[in-house]
């Protein structure tokens, strides 16, 4: 099978073209080249999505599958009016960031409200829009696609260092500080998972929207299978979220944060999706332990991003938390 990805230079683009490589296809990845190098086995287009005619370079070629992961409309609509055709089977990789409310546990795919799209005049994504943004790039590939969307993305070459952020902390052993309580919610996918799946879908035609997550699990089986993966002696002190929000501590991702950590009730829903369908329809999930060994060889070899909490504001808010005279929650990885 031709595969087209419009992309292919980082991340999951590229995980999606090695996978797609190593199963035997034709994959021919198309980008301006400035993310990273594409994966061994495919071919490089040099394209510009930003301009009018930035496809130029792929007229005249025939490809049986196309991938998209682009966050900005304008490029969809003009990718989706050049290379979009009958008997093309077409992938675009959205969000679940596109969903209105963040607060209802157990929401489904087909069933979810979404938000309200951007206007058709705003050809950019931000961060302010980026779920709105999405939204309006579903509507421009149509109903007759895969779209998946996705959650929190993990494992090697993540150029967020969301998820990297606890192997690599994890690893120093010590008191670790976690947020809100043993059993709040945590869902994420390895990106090879999410690749392996995406190629699938092209190889069997799939279409309809899905969510790409793995099933949710508490974040104290979560940090306690990573840890013990990692061979790492560790205890878990619990913070509240009112104490990490007035001592500055920052939610999901980014300096001073500590990520996949999302305040509840709010975001109640936003971890807990009901994935069911996307397994039926084949997504597999490894589990956390695998993801984290992976991860934190890659960051050792590649000295790949970590973002969060430096070792330094840990212990201040550590030390902070103490000395109100809390007796912290603990536990420890089982063996």
């Amino acid at each position: 099978m031709r595969i087209l990805i419009l992309g292919g230079s980082q991340f999951l683009g590229r995980a999606i073209a090695s996978h797609a490589c190593a199963a035997g296809h034709d994959v021919t990845c198309a980008a301006r080249g400035l993310a990273g190098p594409i994966a061994a086995g495919a071919r490089f287009v040099r394209i510009d999505r930003d301009v009018a005619d930035g496809l130029t370079p792929l007229t005249g070629e025939t490809f049986d599958a196309v991938v998209d992961v682009s966050r900005h409309p304008g490029q969809v609509r003009r990718a989706v009016a050049a290379l979009k055709r009958p008997g093309v089977h077409w992938t675009f990789v959205s969000t679940v960031s596109v969903y209105a409310d963040n607060r209802i546990p157990g929401q489904r795919a087909d069933s979810a409200p979404l938000r309200e799209p951007v206007s058709a005049d705003i050809a950019h994504s931000t961060d302010a829009i980026y779920g709105a943004a999405k939204v309006a790039c579903e509507q421009a590939v149509g109903s007759d696609a895969f779209i998946c969307r996705a959650g929190l993305i993990a494992g090697p070459e993540d150029p967020t260092g969301r998820f990297a952020y606890w192997p690599a902390r994890l690893a120093r052993g010590g008191e670790v500080l976690a947020p809100g309580s043993p059993e709040d919610a945590v869902q994420l996918i390895d990106v090879r998972d999410l690749a392996q799946w995406i190629v699938h879908a092209a190889e069997v035609r799939l279409t309809s929207i899905y969510d790409g997550i793995g099933p949710a699990r508490s974040r104290g089986e979560f940090l306690a299978e990573c840890a013990s993966a990692l061979d790492a002696s560790c205890t878990f002190t619990w913070v509240d979220r009112a104490f990490l929000e007035a001592h500055d501590v920052r939610r999901w991702a980014g300096p001073r944060s500590l990520p996949l950590w999302l305040p509840l009730p709010d975001f109640d829903g936003f971890m807990t999706r009901d994935t069911s369908p996307a397994r039926e329809a084949g997504l597999t999930a490894r589990p956390f332990a695998a993801t984290a060994r992976d991860t934190l060889h890659w960051l050792r070899a590649s000295n790949g991003p970590v973002v969060g909490l430096s070792a330094d504001e840990e212990g201040a808010v550590l030390s902070a938390w103490h000395a109100r005279g809390v007796t912290a929650a603990a536990i420890r990885p089982g063996p």
